[in-house]
């Protein structure tokens, strides 16, 4: 206690993180008091009523999650950052499917700033769609009856505007915090809004068991014992690396010697990172649209597929993860170009010739270490469901794996990291006795 009590100490004393620490909880409070402004034309409080009759799931869960409970809430930040998400990936796909794009990219600087840019332009154009279907949703029975009588001429129009105001506002909110805040932005703003349906989901948990008697509370601490053991396990999957040695040749300058050092080529377990999860969850979501069909032989498809704990649900989804993850993996992993840069810097793999051989030799490495990795990964994908199934409340079950669960450890792991840099270059004690913390360091949107 008293070595935590130190390192706070310490972490407030730099004046710099310190600055970053405020400047970051400043814009998430605005962040979570946004999410509890009701969008102009509906009534708050007919808003809760529909809220607890209506239940998100699927994809629609996915956005409320995003969104820290603003969806469901009806709020003016609803779509929270999900559009720029969305946007987000879009570019980073065509960044490496389109050469031209590739090109820019490489531009350094510049290029970097107008693939921001034109992402920026995607997400109004992805907001306004997504705004004009959140907009037939509030329409719906439930939400339909919170719309004011007198407003809703106007309420098609003023919605669509406020959500892509909204959106930006939030896109603005972790630009500023990415630039004059601690961690990435985008992904504080989506941990922050994971975290926010954490406490209730916990109350409601423990409020079901409590109904049970003594045993009930045994096994919610066995479940919360858990959770920890699950959390522990996924810091093991983000930080998992396989080094693969390289040695640089000598050079002689003079009277200098540069090179000649055995450096490490680390190959993370899980390159792909939320991806695949994200991937799958978005694909498993599509047959629940035969729903708004009249088809009846549809209803044991929408079932399934609608259902996280089936078990139908749960084989088919770890096969698509497991197939996103060597997919998503090839895309951002290139072990020729990794191959041509060591022999451009004279580096070169002991006991592999330069060239073909050490790309074949990186691939079929990254080969062997994909596949646990995926399986792994699949596994953390199904955990809520398994959970459900074994009696824990939906909204708990959640953060037993899946998206929530990867998001929050990876962001957590980030922010350690940036934290622990600053304190050990101006020669404090990091946050750990022995080891470091590696953050998440994956090729990912700026998102997650």
């Amino acid at each position: 206690m008293k070595k935590l009590v130190q390192t706070l100490k310490n972490i407030w004393a730099i004046e710099d993180l310190r600055s970053k620490i405020v400047v970051t909880l400043t814009f998430v409070l605005l962040y979570r008091l946004g999410n509890h402004i009701a969008l102009p034309g509906m009534d708050p409080n007919a808003i809760e009523a529909a809220q607890r009759a209506t239940k998100s799931n699927g994809l629609l869960g996915i956005f409320d999650m995003f969104a820290g409970g603003g969806f469901s809430q009806a709020s003016i930040l609803a779509l929270g950052i999900m559009p720029y998400i969305s946007a987000s990936i879009f570019m980073q796909l065509m960044t490496i499917l389109v050469p031209q794009l590739q090109k820019v990219q490489k531009e350094g600087e510049s290029g970097r700033k107008k693939i921001n840019q034109w992402t920026r332009y995607l997400t109004v154009i992805v907001t306004i769609f997504q705004a004009a279907a959140y907009v037939g949703y509030l329409n719906s029975p439930g939400y339909a009856e919170a719309i004011l009588v007198a407003y809703k001429p106007y309420f098609w129009f003023s919605t669509i505007i406020t959500l892509t105001a909204g959106t930006l506002f939030v896109m603005w909110l972790g630009e500023k915090i990415q630039d004059k805040g601690l961690g990435n932005g985008t992904s504080i703003i989506i941990m922050v809004g994971i975290l926010a349906r954490l406490p209730q989901n916990i109350i409601q948990e423990f409020s079901a068991k409590g109904e049970k008697g003594g045993g009930g509370l045994l096994i919610f601490l066995i479940e919360v014992a858990i959770l920890v053991t699950v959390i522990m396990a996924l810091i093991i999957l983000v930080q998992g690396v396989r080094k693969i040695p390289v040695n640089y040749a000598k050079q002689i300058v003079g009277n200098r010697q540069f090179g000649g050092a055995r450096q490490f080529l680390p190959v993370k377990v899980n390159s792909a990172g939320v991806m695949p999860i994200i991937f799958a969850q978005a694909i498993m979501f599509l047959p629940t649209l035969v729903s708004f069909t009249n088809i009846d032989s549809a209803q044991g498809i929408v079932r399934i597929f609608n259902d996280h704990s089936n078990v139908w649900y749960m084989i088919i989804y770890s096969v698509m993860v497991i197939g996103f993850t060597f997919l998503y993996t090839a895309l951002i992993f290139n072990p020729k170009q990794i191959s041509e840069d060591l022999k451009r810097n004279n580096g070169f793999v002991p006991g592999v010739k330069p060239g073909q051989p050490t790309a074949d030799y990186i691939g079929s490495i990254m080969d062997r270490i994909t596949l646990p990795g995926a399986i792994f990964l699949a596994l953390v994908g199904i955990l809520p469901g398994f959970a459900q199934r074994l009696g824990v409340t939906q909204g708990f079950s959640s953060f037993f794996g899946g998206t929530s669960l990867l998001i929050m450890v990876g962001v957590i792991l980030d922010t350690l990291q940036q934290i622990e840099t600053h304190l050990l270059m101006r020669q404090y004690d990091g946050l750990m006795n022995s080891g470091r913390i590696q953050g998440r360091q994956t090729v990912s949107t700026s998102t997650i």
